[in-house]
């Protein structure tokens, strides 16, 4: 395939994971009004926006990406990509806790077929040279997504939230309802676009898929790698997903400020650290490929976790808008470090037929432990301390699951880098 066709494939992936983290993400800066109509705790609310998505998301991916080793990996995405749309358009007509758990259990039913296919595509279209930076560029969609969804989503719900209720198919809806049915809907014009103009390129190998059985047992073989690199991105996760869902709370309730205004400065936040943060991991992680660094994947990892810890401390200790912003911005550009270098560990280790469930093992690992427990552990920190309700509160919580997330990741990623050298060499 040609290089241009090659990177045409990364946009539009990229574009479907900007609009999947859109519909992941907008919860969490409409944190107030949903408590408001729906009577929800700070730890109900970290269940809905980690334990919900990730039940589904971790558990289908791999029957999905079974399916992506089999058949039109991009047909597989057009599906997902249609699945999460409706049910973030179910979001909006959400009644109670359960109705929204519910509906954000789909979403992440949808989203699970998306980066495993997508790792696989790129796999084949890109030499290993060049994977960090086009996993990179797929990666930035995350940020893209997590950015548009702070920036547009608070300019939505500036925009509706005069309106009071507006009455739709015979449901009484309120601002935030409105806001998942914009954001859900442009997700079936690329589902269509995906189906239309991508093809699938073949696989690097030929041939009848490997049984589960079969994944497994590489993943057991080659253990020394996998050991690390899954608990180790799995912490590492723990601490980007609990930033994503706790820094517009901490925002709105250190400063008084209305979801609008505080959707710029977290946008912005998003769009130049956490974009900025994954295309330097990329970059580096290249960079030390081509100068024979055998095991950059893990120690561009490391540092990323280490940055991360470093400003978690930083959160806990400042005081004031400005100075918390900073710490954010740290936080968030080295909690983006991770991203590359853990895809790109499972495309040069494990055999072409087997990548895109070895991803979603991975990712299966990433959702049921980073994603859910980092967002509900800052929740329940929250509600068991007398200042969880004020910023003060949410930023020592959030420094506390950061913080204690990037370290113990550091020291397990530093086990994998000599196995992973070995195997390079070989």
């Amino acid at each position: 395939m040609q290089p241009t066709r090659g990177w045409y494939v990364v946009a539009i992936c990229m574009i479907a994971y900007v609009l999947s983290f859109v519909d992941r993400q907008i919860l969490a800066l409409m944190i107030g009004p949903i408590q408001a109509d729906l009577a929800i705790t700070d730890t109900q609310f970290g269940l809905l926006h980690g334990l919900a998505f990730a039940i589904f998301y971790a558990t289908m991916g791999i029957p999905l990406a079974g399916l992506a080793d089999r058949v039109s990996r991009p047909g597989v995405i057009a599906a997902g990509i249609a699945v999460w749309s409706a049910a973030t358009l179910a979001c909006g007509f959400a009644r109670g806790f359960a109705q929204l758990f519910i509906a954000r259990i789909f979403v992440g039913a949808g989203e699970a077929a998306l980066s495993p296919a997508t790792y696989s595509l790129i796999s084949d279209l890109f030499p290993k040279e060049r994977l960090g930076r086009a996993v990179a560029v797929y990666s930035m969609g995350s940020f893209f997504g997590a950015g548009l969804a702070f920036l547009a989503g608070g300019a939505v719900i500036a925009a509706v939230g005069d309106v009071g209720e507006v009455v739709l198919l015979g449901h009484a809806l309120r601002a935030w309802q409105l806001v998942f049915l914009i954001v859900g809907a442009p997700g079936f014009v690329l589902a269509l676009v995906m189906i239309a103009t991508v093809r699938d390129p073949g696989r690097a190998s030929a041939g009848k898929a490997p049984g589960l059985g079969a994944v497994l047992g590489h993943m057991m073989r080659e253990r020394a790698i996998y050991g690390p690199h899954v608990l180790g991105y799995t912490l590492a996760a723990m601490a980007l997903f609990a930033l994503l869902g706790w820094a517009p709370a901490l925002i709105m309730r250190s400063s008084g400020m209305a979801p609008g205004e505080a959707g710029v400065w977290l946008g912005m936040i998003a769009l130049v650290f956490g974009v900025g943060g994954v295309l330097a991991s990329g970059w580096i992680m290249d960079a030390l490929t081509r100068r024979g660094h055998r095991a950059s994947p893990f120690t561009t990892g490391i540092a990323g976790v280490a940055g991360v810890l470093i400003f978690a401390v930083l959160l806990a200790m400042v005081d004031g808008f400005y100075p918390v912003l900073v710490a954010l911005g740290g936080l968030m550009f080295f909690a983006s470090f991770p991203m590359p270098p853990s895809t790109a560990v499972m495309q040069m280790v494990a055999p072409p037929a087997m990548r895109s469930r070895v991803s979603a093992l991975f990712l299966c690992s990433n959702s049921l432990i980073g994603s859910s427990l980092g967002v509900l552990f800052v929740g329940l920190l929250n509600d068991a301390s007398a200042h969880g309700g004020e910023g003060a509160g949410v930023a020592l919580s959030l420094a506390i699951v950061t913080g204690s997330a990037g370290l113990a990741a550091a020291l397990v990623l530093a086990a994998g880098v000599r196995p992973f050298a070995r195997v390079m060499d070989n």
